[in-house]
């Protein structure tokens, strides 16, 4: 047997015929974890920048009036008031969408991570809600794209990693009782 050095941890290694080492299922398993961790890091770090990188843009968009397709597309001025909206919903939009993309990017903070992904979430669905009732049926315009925006919000929230989460919904108290957190 020999003696293997594994995150500060003390692992015991069988060697098997040809010199190499067999790994226990412990090991197997860690590193199966290690991988998924890995994986959930990565998919949640595209999935968050290219969310962000949505309200960053939209959010420039709404504020100077631009197109939706950032350089081509209708404007959304137009867009909105097709929609029902007012004009000036779009400067109130355009600087949460701002404020947003920046509360997802920036470290810590996770109470404020909640309410962006909850106010993206929220006009994401509006949208989608909007484009069903006064869309005019064309819904690869008013209805996929938000739909598609809001499951990427979804997305993104539920791949957060522990750091970036303001606490758990349910703990099991070890008794098959679940209960609150209470933060």
């Amino acid at each position: 047997m020999s003696i293997e050095m594994s995150n500060a941890k003390m692992i015991w290694a069988h060697a098997v015929p040809g010199g190499q080492m067999k790994r226990t299922y412990e090991e197997d398993m860690v590193m199966k974890t290690n991988k998924i961790d890995s994986s959930k890091v990565i998919s949640y770090w595209v999935i968050t920048l290219f969310t962000a990188f949505e309200l960053l843009a939209g959010g420039v968009t709404d504020l100077v009036h631009g197109k939706t397709a950032l350089v081509a597309g209708e404007p959304v001025a137009g867009v909105l008031a097709h929609l029902g909206y007012p004009v000036y919903l779009l400067t109130i939009l355009g600087a949460w969408k701002l404020l947003g993309a920046i509360a997802l990017l920036v470290p810590r903070f996770p109470r404020l991570k909640e309410w962006a992904y909850a106010g993206s979430f929220f006009v994401y669905m509006g949208a989608v809600v909007s484009g069903m009732i006064r869309g005019s049926n064309d819904p690869g315009t008013f209805i996929w794209p938000p739909l598609i925006f809001a499951m990427l919000t979804l997305a993104s929230w539920a791949l957060r990693p522990r750091n970036r989460i303001l606490g758990t919904l349910l703990l099991d108290n070890g008794g098959g009782k679940m209960e609150a957190d209470a933060q």
